[in-house]
């Protein structure tokens, strides 16, 4: 059964039996994103880590260290 077809039975049901409805399939997706985002980034405080930005920082860093090797040595 796929999201929408249970959304539709719950929908239904509650119907039927005089209650409000079920929230739609993804409506509430976005705040479950920010949650989560919130929930690292207090992690990483907590663990001494930076909040933001740490990504970037290490990929730039990795980006560095290929570039670093892919240069030609003298001899």
């Amino acid at each position: 059964m796929s999201i929408t077809q249970q959304y539709l039975l719950d929908s239904y049901r509650a119907r039927l039996h005089g209650e409000p409805g079920p929230p739609a399939p993804g409506r509430h997706d976005l705040g479950l994103l920010r949650e989560v985002r919130d929930r690292r980034r207090f992690r990483a405080v907590i663990a001494g880590r930076p909040a933001h930005g740490r990504l970037r920082r290490a990929l730039t860093h990795r980006l560095r260290s290929l570039a670093r090797r892919a240069r030609p040595r003298a001899l």
